[in-house]
């Protein structure tokens, strides 16, 4: 066998969990074979180009090797090499996300604890009051 459709082939690979998975990405437009946009019925073979999008990680893999079955990880990961310019930029963007900073500590401000409620009651300031939809206060 020396050709497979591309959705069996990303599923046998393993870059996605099913193959039914692995044809909505095709459909959508997130898998091209050299360059281009596919269909899921795409024909592949050893040496061609693949560029995925999983999540914000983009891929580019060169297919070497094709099998029906999915087997284990050690298996899958021997029917593709994946270009050193791929890993380059995926170690980046792994390294970019890891750094970057919570975006829940940025917040100073937000809707009070009841303890923070009470005390503004307590100090004059009606919580219901700053509230409310009412035109007469």
């Amino acid at each position: 066998m020396d050709k497979l459709r591309i959705d069996k082939w990303l599923w046998a690979a393993r870059f996605y969990k099913t193959r039914s998975l692995a044809t909505e990405e095709v459909n959508k437009g997130r898998v091209q074979v050299a360059g281009q946009d596919i269909k899921p019925a795409r024909e592949i073979k050893a040496g061609d180009h693949i560029t995925l999008r999983q999540g914000p990680v983009i891929r580019t893999v060169v297919v070497v090797g094709i099998s029906q079955a999915r087997g284990p990880a050690p298996v899958a990961q021997a029917l593709y090499a994946e270009t050193p310019e791929s890993l380059q930029t995926r170690t980046a963007a792994a390294e970019q996300r890891r750094l970057a900073p919570e975006p829940a500590h940025s917040l100073d401000h937000g809707r009070p604890t009841k303890r923070q409620r009470r005390d503004l009651d307590q100090a004059g300031q009606a919580w219901g009051d700053r509230w409310s939809a009412s035109i007469d206060d």
